[in-house]
């Protein structure tokens, strides 16, 4: 009797827990999850996302959507979900612009990274890379710091927005390697890479992933990445530090859902995302452009989050970059 009244009780705290859940935490999901990338479609951010969405999608049983929303150095689509509803149906994918640099730079705030959002995995670390058309007569990081001192002001570099990672990468070369050229902000590195090719603008940092097929393909040049260390999918290309030392810049991409989403919701998103990066297609697939894979807790991205706004912090105020 004692038994079946202690099971006969579990069963009503455990039946009480689940009635005190929000019908969402318990039936999620039971439609499909849209996942906002903040940039155009054919950049890093867009690949990474589709990579992972798809197999997210396998564990969840429901699919999710990659909906591009472009502009702003991903502000927009940042912000459309951080007004979002809490109901864990639409995640951004948030990138060092999201969540560092542009708080850092915006005069007015549409939004605050920290407290606007619950952080769900921190999924991957992605070098840079400064490519150029093949066209421009220059073979090397030092060559082509010798061909701007040498034309200053007459070579332009395409950036995927103002404020973004991969401007703040040019702006920085410029200020270190002491040479001018002028930016030129597109929607996304996708529109900018095509650019690029067309040799309508000659020089780009980019993110390694979306530029990796055209430098195999011999469309783009790469002079250097980004990051301390040679990127172990192109060890031959030398570091940008090689020739201007203590250069160093990179990307990451997480996921967030709005502020306020249950904290059940976030554990499943959590579950499928950090499944997906153990896939062995998705780590072949990372591999072949050097991304880093990492896959957190939510807790763990948070403090990533506070800690990439301190690091950022001294070099947007020492290169003055600010946006409206």
């Amino acid at each position: 009797m004692a038994l079946n009244r202690r099971v006969v009780l579990g069963l009503a705290i455990g039946s009480a827990i689940a009635s005190a859940l929000p019908a969402s935490a318990q039936t999620f999901p039971d439609r499909a999850v849209t996942l906002v990338v903040p940039f155009a479609a054919g950049g890093s951010t867009d690949l990474v996302a589709r990579l992972v969405a798809a197999n997210m999608s396998k564990t969840l049983g429901q699919q999710v959507i990659v909906e591009n929303v472009g502009g702003a150095g991903g502000n927009l689509g940042a912000a459309q979900v951080a007004r979002a509803e809490p109901d864990g149906y639409t995640i951004l994918m948030g990138t060092v612009a999201t969540h560092a640099l542009n708080p850092l730079m915006l005069k007015a705030k549409p939004y605050d990274p920290v407290t606007d959002f619950a952080p769900i995995s921190l999924l991957v670390l992605v070098p840079n890379v400064l490519v150029i058309n093949p066209q421009l007569p220059v073979n090397s990081v030092k060559e082509l710091v010798q061909l701007l001192k040498d034309n200053p002001d007459k070579y332009s570099y395409a950036s995927s927005g103002n404020g973004t990672p991969l401007h703040l990468s040019g702006e920085l070369f410029k200020s270190m390697a002491g040479v001018s050229m002028e930016h030129i902000p597109y929607k996304g590195a996708g529109p900018a890479l095509n650019d690029l090719l067309g040799n309508q603008v000659s020089i780009m940092f980019d993110n390694l992933p979306s530029s990796s097929a055209h430098i195999k393909a011999g469309s783009l040049k790469a002079l250097g990445v980004t990051t301390k260390d040679r990127a172990p999918s192109f060890p031959d290309v030398p570091t940008v530090a090689e020739a201007v030392p203590g250069y160093e810049t990179y990307t990451w991409n997480a996921l967030f859902a709005p502020a306020g989403t249950p904290p059940e919701v976030v554990a499943r998103l959590n579950e499928a995302a950090n499944t997906a990066l153990k896939d062995p297609a998705v780590v072949s697939r990372m591999k072949d452009f050097s991304a880093t894979i990492v896959g957190s807790t939510p807790d763990e991205l948070a403090t990533h989050v506070k800690a990439e706004i301190q690091k950022w912090e001294p070099v947007v105020k020492s290169t003055g970059v600010t946006m409206d």
